[in-house]
């Protein structure tokens, strides 16, 4: 495939949205809290907290901003309404501060030698950038939803990429472990490549191995690079 940058879905195909969320849970709420619980209700709110921007119910509203009003209905769901201000704020910065799954770095690298790499998420530009720098993400840039003020799966999200980039759909390549984010992108003319991350939700939920429809099925961005010749 003639493809010259690669963009990125973040939650669940870069990171690990669920360990990270829980992990800071417990340190910030103490061992009474179920903190895996907790993130999961956490990231059950977030497609319909962007929903209520998508629909025109809110004003465009950043990521971290629908984070933090979501938590305070997580809280008190958890049996914690007593959670001072201050916890909270720092327990919504919970989504900076996510680790990146092991063959995320090592895939990277290697396919920066020779593609230009950006995410193309929902999270924020400081969500986003305060991630790369603690985790070593090399992004050349940082695209998605706060640029054009659209959440996915709004087509201005995917038309944005090759647009700002200056090149054609088609030698733009959109890697998701989630195949409704793929499909939205496929409906844009850009390329797709797949990625299995069965752990995102902690086992719970086991997501299909491939997608048939995408370009490429790959089981780690390391797989990738091979795959790309990287």
């Amino acid at each position: 495939m003639a493809i010259r940058a690669l963009v990125f879905d973040v939650f669940g195909t870069v990171v690990d949205w669920r360990g990270g969320v829980a992990r800071e849970a417990r340190r910030l709420l103490g061992p009474s809290v179920d903190a895996a619980a907790l993130a999961d209700d956490w990231r059950r709110r977030y497609v319909p907290s962007m929903e209520r921007v998508r629909s025109g119910e809110l004003p465009w509203t950043p990521l971290d901003a629908l984070h933090r009003s979501s938590l305070d209905d997580v809280l008190a769901a958890a049996g914690r309404p007593d959670v001072a201000p201050e916890v909270r704020d720092e327990l919504t910065l919970a989504w900076h501060r996510l680790d990146p799954w092991p063959d995320v770095v090592p895939g990277l690298t290697r396919l920066a030698r020779a593609h230009v790499l950006a995410p193309l998420s929902n999270g924020n530009v400081a969500l986003i950038v305060d991630m790369a720098k603690r985790a070593g993400l090399p992004w050349d840039c940082v695209l998605g939803a706060e640029i054009v003020q659209h959440y996915k799966p709004d087509p201005e999200v995917y038309d944005a990429a090759p647009r700002l980039l200056a090149l054609p759909p088609s030698s733009v390549l959109m890697v998701a472990a989630h195949v409704e984010d793929l499909t939205a992108a496929r409906a844009r003319g850009l390329r797709t490549a797949y990625v299995h991350r069965p752990d995102e939700f902690g086992g719970r939920a086991v997501p299909p191995e491939t997608d048939p429809d995408a370009d490429l099925s790959v089981r780690s961005f390391e797989e990738l690079a091979d795959r790309l010749g990287a």
